[in-house]
């Protein structure tokens, strides 16, 4: 009797030991789950709240106190030319940016690498220093550069600013797929006599392609959402950073609202198209 209670005792005592165990080996998933959940509501709260308020028939963008369900602030979007003005003035700068930092980027990285690696570290803290320049400090400086050459603010300005420091971003996207090229490649296709122009164009172009259109969509945004550097060099123009900054300070309507709604459906449309581009890619590359 007493070995059975002894066993039973033992028997119990490994339960809750496993249970212990598997607790404790569950924990930093659980912690680490709790995280995520957290950390993504703080990223999306701000954008789902956002995105409501354009709905609510309140002038202020705010979600409290809800007052309606409306429609008419899309109606007030497509009416408010200012606004569509701003935006075209931003995509038209922001390709023009990409023109410049593309090409820029990449002879920079190309470059870059084929330096030794002492002169190498001194060209890239210099060709990186324009991202740790507070962009203040870029507007202004190209400000008063072009200023001493007779160029006043507006769009052009406004371009080569911002290139000036984009074209570090395109830089080391670049760097960083070229880090992994087989140089062998290049060596083998030049020993069947081809050209330094052919190498480019039919080995290393089409293996940086996923890193300059990274480069690309990067330099997009970095442009596109500009406020700092731009305030400086804009003149009499006015990009959407700026025109909604100026609303915020005359009146904020949930206009704006509607139009972060629609680019925000925008760019969620475009990446559901790049990932199902990037699987039909895969699908007919053969294993």
């Amino acid at each position: 009797m007493t070995a059975q209670i002894e066993l039973e005792g033992a028997t119990r005592s490994r339960v809750g030991l496993d249970w212990v165990a598997k607790a404790a080996a569950l924990l930093p998933r659980i912690v680490f789950a709790g995280y995520m959940i957290l950390f993504f509501t703080y990223l999306f709260l701000p954008l789902v709240v956002m995105g409501a308020a354009t709905f609510n028939t309140s002038k202020f963008p705010t979600v409290t106190p809800w007052l309606g369900t409306t429609l008419d602030w899309f109606a007030a979007l497509w009416a408010d030319h200012a606004m569509w003005r701003a935006l075209g003035l931003s995509l038209l700068i922001a390709l023009a940016v990409i023109a410049i930092a593309l090409p820029a980027g990449t002879a920079a990285a190309l470059f870059l690498t084929s330096l030794q690696p002492r002169a190498r570290t001194f060209f890239y803290a210099l060709m990186v220093s324009p991202l740790l320049t507070p962009g203040v400090a870029i507007g202004i400086a190209t400000l008063v550069l072009w200023h001493q050459l007779g160029v006043g603010g507006g769009t052009f300005l406004i371009v080569l600013a911002q290139a000036s420091f984009i074209t570090s971003y395109v830089m080391l996207m670049v760097v960083a797929r070229l880090q992994r090229f087989d140089r062998v490649q290049e060596e083998a296709a030049a020993g069947l006599g081809a050209s330094r122009f052919m190498i480019f164009r039919r080995i290393l172009l089409p293996y940086l392609r996923p890193a300059l259109l990274a480069g690309a969509f990067i330099a997009f945004l970095q442009s596109f959402e500009n406020y700092n550097t731009t305030l400086f060099v804009r003149g009499t123009e006015t990009p959407l950073t700026v025109y909604i900054a100026t609303k915020v300070r005359t009146g904020l309507t949930p206009t704006v609202n509607a139009l972060g709604l629609i680019l925000i459906g925008l760019t969620i449309l475009a990446a559901i198209a790049v990932e199902i581009n990037r699987r039909r890619s895969t699908a007919r590359t053969p294993a």
